[in-house]
């Protein structure tokens, strides 16, 4: 690994632009990605950096990174949560250059980790749907209904209040193109009971924008 992966403050941009030009390199940087994760140990500043320039290049170039989809997708059934939160987020970022529709192949294995066992996994699928909306709009209908379904996973009350407050942020990106229009406002009308100040608060929000339109 480069040394500079090591580094906490590496400027992340000049790794990412490095590793769109060498092929080698990039591959590299994805393998880092499944480091094993201690939070004190220097693997995990490499880990993160990888990560750091894979989301980077997802943002600039992500056609560079689409040939290891594979890679990232096999991420998603780890066993190691911090493994498939970088998935979650990069495979959201990389489905606008999904050119031969690799992510359907995979939509249920991403969207069954609503209901995954670390609630933080969950709440990075719930606020990273809107990703692939926008990149695939005619997969709304699907990607709506399954974050319907928040309130039937196994969470404890507290944290699917927070996953459900992910959804929430995920249906303002793209309420103007729902076509279940309704059932999205009976979901987030329910959330206003929750018992998350964060949840009731922006259920309220959502419901004065888009409650009347």
């Amino acid at each position: 690994m480069l040394p500079e992966l090591s580094d906490k403050n590496t400027d992340i941009a000049r790794l990412a632009e490095r590793a769109c030009s060498d092929s080698s390199l990039l591959s590299e940087i994805v393998g880092g990605l499944r480091l094993k994760v201690n939070t004190k140990s220097p693997e995990e500043t490499v880990r993160y950096n990888c990560f750091k320039v894979l989301m980077h290049i997802t943002r600039t170039r992500g056609e560079l990174l689409y040939p290891h989809w594979d890679n990232l997708a096999g991420l998603l059934s780890s066993d190691n949560s911090y493994h498939k939160m970088a998935a979650v987020q990069l495979i959201a970022g990389l489905v606008k250059a999904d050119v031969q529709n690799r992510f359907e192949s995979i939509f249920d294995q991403y969207f069954d980790l609503l209901d995954d066992r670390s609630m933080i996994v969950a709440i990075y699928v719930a606020t990273n749907a809107g990703k692939i909306v926008a990149a695939k709009p005619g997969l709304e209908p699907r990607v709506t209904t399954r974050l319907l379904e928040i309130e039937a996973t196994h969470h404890l009350p507290g944290r699917k209040a927070l996953v459900s407050a992910g959804a929430i942020e995920t249906f303002d990106e793209y309420m103007a193109q729902a076509l279940d229009r309704e059932r999205v406002l009976e979901f987030v009308d329910r959330q206003q009971q929750s018992d998350s100040p964060k949840t009731k608060k922006l259920a309220r929000q959502f419901l004065k924008k888009w409650g009347n339109s």
